[in-house]
């Protein structure tokens, strides 16, 4: 199909000093002989016919039963005609798909009506619900979370969702799902950086037989298993950048060409991608395209972490008592009810680097170690009881060094507890408080795994285990911060 200019900007979020404001399209339909009938639209898909159930009713005997569908994509409204018995037309022009300019004239049978489309700009005022779907909090943060998923789910925007690890992207990509009317079908995920980069263009467009070694039957691809519901790319920033172009031409055309195939077959999906990388920054660094990032960048929703809504964290953890199953007696009633005061605001001062999902771990775990009623103080790790709260552990982190190894990699070598505490970073005071955040995180996360493994003899598995992360993930914080485990052998850092 040929590609019009954009002539209505996609629906996007922009955050503003007043608030995140949503700029939603909105698709406009009038009667051309009857101008009091008018349709205003801000859904996927608009059905047209003279069925009840279709969005439009036509009443006219011209009109087939489901006639044609009007359905918003990125780039905007495209015309489809559901192999209607009499035609359906864009300015006297028969057509069977096409792109649909504002103004133009939609012919069904004997009945016409005027297209336009326009921008409106909502400003996201935070929801009153402390829920979405799955995902829990009162924070007000969270709460316009909440409101931004309530009004894109319907649509077909693309979505990027960026935040930390742990902090809740898939969640938030299963409610944006189960709100939209693609919610009848399957949300398909796929871990970019769980899977060989070699296999990565076999996994997402699938491949014929015989088309590489080990290919000994066809297999559709995830795109095609997705179609006419949600493909969420998780780990997005993990993508090899020689498959960034083939992406980009699914998002683009619609459509896939499986490994060994000449023949490239269309598919309706809906793209949701998470990412815990700045993407910008990996865009200046050349290891994400451009265009790429400009195409899944519609919508983008940043998630906090929990750190940034410690006061969500007893409505997280009464949730967690209620309903996980390792808190379950064998009639299925709650082992552990509630939680100790001291116990509570120790919680609410761990800096929880892993996020809610390290939150979800502690948890079991101090269910586990309880045997009342009540959560206590000493149920907790260790490593929890004895951490400092965020206000003071920027004033008061250990000083480190980095020596080098004889290959020249560095190397966590000595962490000195005694050295005097630094000042205050007149460099960080300086900066916006988004990026004197990043800096500050950053360097936690830097001096918590250095110290785990120092207190674990350098041994990987232990050091994540004792802190309750997922080791790849462990890993993958110790390369982003360059550090390596001494004395590790070689079959630990494989």
């Amino acid at each position: 199909m040929k590609k019009f200019p954009d002539f209505v900007a996609p629906t996007k979020v922009s955050y503003l000093d007043r608030g995140p404001t949503l700029h939603l399209r909105r698709c406009m339909l009038q009667g051309v002989d009857d101008p009091t009938q008018e349709w205003s639209f801000d859904k996927e898909e608009i059905k047209i016919g003279s069925m009840e159930d279709n969005d439009i009713v036509l009443h006219d005997d011209t009109v087939s039963r489901y006639h044609c569908k009007i359905v918003q994509d990125d780039t905007g409204y495209v015309l489809v005609d559901n192999r209607s018995t009499n035609g359906t037309f864009i300015n006297k022009v028969r057509v069977r798909e096409a792109f649909l300019k504002p103004g133009a004239v939609l012919s069904a049978g004997q009945s016409q009506l005027r297209f336009n489309a326009k921008e409106e700009e909502v400003h996201i005022v935070p929801s009153r619900s402390d829920r979405c779907a799955g995902l829990i909090g009162g924070n007000a943060r969270m709460r316009e979370i909440y409101s931004i998923i309530e009004k894109i789910a319907p649509t077909a925007t693309t979505v990027v969702i960026d935040g930390e690890t742990g902090t809740g992207k898939e969640v938030v990509a299963q409610a944006i799902h189960s709100l939209s009317p693609r919610s009848k079908n399957d949300l398909v995920v796929f871990d970019c950086g769980a899977v060989p980069p070699n296999l990565i263009e076999s996994e997402l467009f699938g491949h014929e037989k015989g088309s590489f070694t080990g290919a000994v039957m066809t297999r559709s691809g995830l795109f095609e298993q997705a179609d006419g519901g949600t493909l969420f790319l998780d780990e997005l920033g993990e993508l090899p950048f020689d498959l960034q172009p083939k992406l980009l031409r699914a998002l683009e055309q619609r459509e896939v060409r499986r490994v060994g195939s000449a023949k490239a077959s269309k598919v309706d999906v809906r793209i949701i991608a998470a990412t815990n990388r700045n993407l910008e920054d990996e865009v200046k660094a050349g290891r994400f395209r451009q265009d790429l990032f400009y195409r899944l960048s519609v919508v983008r929703l940043h998630l906090p972490s929990l750190r940034e809504r410690a006061d969500d964290i007893p409505l997280l953890l009464q949730h967690f008592l209620d309903h996980g199953s390792y808190n379950k007696t064998p009639a299925g009633q709650p082992k552990v009810r509630t939680i100790a005061r001291d116990a509570m605001t120790t919680l609410q001062n761990y800096p929880w680097p892993g996020n809610v999902r390290e939150l979800v771990n502690v948890v079991e775990r101090a269910v586990s170690f309880c045997d009342a009623q009540t959560l206590e103080l000493s149920d907790l790790p260790d490593y929890v009881r004895t951490a400092r709260p965020p206000s003071q552990a920027g004033g008061t982190r250990p000083s480190m060094r980095k020596a080098t190894h004889s290959g020249g990699h560095p190397a966590v070598t000595a962490i000195d507890p005694a050295a005097p505490a630094p000042a205050p970073n007149e460099e960080l005071l300086n900066q916006t408080f988004k990026d004197a955040k990043e800096r500050w995180v950053a360097s936690f996360e830097r001096d918590y795994i250095a110290e785990l493994l120092r207190r674990n003899s350098g041994n990987i598995s232990h050091a994540a285990r004792e802190s309750d992360i997922d080791r790849k993930y462990f890993r993958k914080l110790m390369k982003k911060y360059d550090i390596e485990a001494a004395g590790a052998d070689d079959d630990e850092l494989d």
